[in-house]
């Protein structure tokens, strides 16, 4: 064991320096250090409002201060030293400061690491949620973009993966406009529930000194629409509390799980099977061994990180289900879960958009698919019901017809009328009138449908949302 003094900054209790394989286990400085703008800003905001209320002078300040601007300059060139045994961010900034000015031996007055990494953290998810809503709009722009292209293309609608009825492409495409809307949404909704100053609330029951909360909220632009300062209600719970970590994990989780369904649908339709799309070389490998291969590995990548990112939601909530108030070390584990989702979703979110940008529709091979006038067996249904025939029965009677197609390996809308009356009298010698691609999906106007005319609004209606 090593016998020197400790030299960590909480060390004066000890007789004896944490072991290396302690530091090994204790260290979060190789990933924390990405909090280093974040720490700086709260420490000049801590600073100076120290300054304001008395408990240091303008010099001392104004040396902090400017310590602190030499240390993000050097980590920007990249030309600061992380060491690990100063344990994180906090305690390796504060080493460098106080090589620059001995003032900064005042810096940690009135707060702990622990309402000070609580603070650096909502203005990292800040920044993080800004990010990732311009990615997903990036996306959502690119959808709308293909959707206008591709207005005319029908395809098969599929249930089961097994066609159900003809869609436009467009209407495809715009299914996922409106769960990335909801993501975007989502997110959006999380800058208010982080816009919260933890500062001030120290290890657990905040401090005796006369510190001035609200203006450091407001220096670090914790306030609301009235320019009024948000701050913790509880010094208890806001150490405490991670339910901003598990409210963004969730976010990217089901942002992801979007992702999977989208890259799924462009997996199968680049298939020989489906040949609906032709994939862009530049997102696309090859084999190895069979050289004629295209392989859709961008998507299926996307496919694969969506499982990483859930999972992280999911390791969050198994972490803090059995900790009692407030901080206790494994709250340490918080970050990386945190920022490995938005690292991987901004970058899957970035493929995705790429990749479409790219795709080419293979609308030759779209109408031979979308030909098959079984798609069009629910019209009929739709069209005995207004023949004044009870739906179950209509539905009972195409069934039939159906069956009768397949024995006679005839077409649905080539059946002859005398075998289709042999069936039910009752239907209508113009009942294969419906067989028409165009009147079908024209004939669906109602809001969320797949007509031209709700196409073109539903388009319409996201770009002015989005300000595209």
């Amino acid at each position: 064991m090593n016998k020197n003094k400790s030299h960590v900054t909480w060390g004066g209790r000890f007789e004896n320096s944490p072991s290396q394989l302690m530091i090994s286990i204790s260290e979060s400085v190789s990933f924390d250090h990405v909090l280093a703008k974040y720490d700086i800003k709260v420490s000049k905001a801590h600073a100076k409002m120290l300054f304001k209320v008395g408990i240091i002078n303008k010099k001392e300040c104004s040396n902090i201060v400017a310590g602190l601007d030499c240390i993000i300059d050097r980590i920007e060139k990249n030309t600061f030293h992380w060491n690990k045994d100063y344990e994180d961010v906090h305690m390796n900034i504060e080493q460098a400061l106080l090589e620059i000015t001995s003032d900064a031996s005042k810096l940690h007055t009135a707060r702990s690491r622990n309402d000070q990494v609580a603070t650096g953290m909502r203005l990292w998810f800040k920044d993080a949620i800004i990010e990732i809503k311009k990615d997903i709009k990036t996306l959502i722009d690119q959808l709308l973009l293909m959707s206008e292209k591709n207005k005319n293309v029908l395809i098969p609608g599929y249930t089961h993966l097994q066609r159900a009825q003809p869609v436009s492409f467009a209407h495809h495409i715009l299914a996922y406009v409106e769960m990335f809307k909801r993501d975007f949404s989502r997110f959006h909704n999380l800058l208010n529930a982080g816009n919260i100053c933890p500062l001030g609330s120290g290890a657990i029951a905040g401090t005796t000194l006369p510190i001035d909360r609200d203006y450091t909220a407001k220096l670090l632009g914790f306030i609301d629409s009235n320019g009024d300062s948000m701050l913790t209600q509880n010094s208890m719970d806001a150490i405490s509390d991670r339910d901003l970590f598990i409210d963004f994990a969730n976010c990217c989780a089901t942002t992801a799980m979007h992702l999977s369904r989208f890259s799924e649908d462009f997996i199968l339709w680049s298939s020989s099977e489906f040949n609906f799309i032709k994939l862009p070389d530049n997102f696309s490998t090859g084999s190895s061994l069979m050289p004629q291969k295209k392989n859709p590995d961008g998507f299926e990548l996307i496919r694969g990180k969506s499982a990483r990112i859930i999972s992280n939601a999911q390791s969050l909530y198994i972490l803090l289900k059995g900790l009692p108030l407030t901080y206790n070390r494994d709250l340490q584990e918080d970050k990386p879960p945190v920022f490995d989702s938005y690292k991987e979703l901004c970058l899957m979110l970035k493929v995705a958009s790429a990749t479409i940008a790219e795709v080419e529709i293979n609308k030759v091979k779209c109408k031979e698919s979308v030909s098959d006038p079984l798609l069009l067996a629910t019209d009929v249904v739709d069209f005995l019901v207004l023949q004044d025939i009870p739906f179950r029965e209509a539905h009972h009677i195409v069934g039939e017809m159906v069956k009768l197609s397949e024995k006679l390996n005839v077409p649905l809308s080539e059946l002859n009328y005398s075998d289709v009356s042999k069936i039910d009298s009752r239907v209508h010698k113009d009942w294969n009138q419906v067989f028409s691609l165009d009147g079908a999906l024209n004939s669906r106007r109602g809001v969320g449908m797949p007509s031209d005319e709700q196409i073109d609004k539903q388009i319409q209606i996201n770009k002015t949302y989005f300000n595209l």
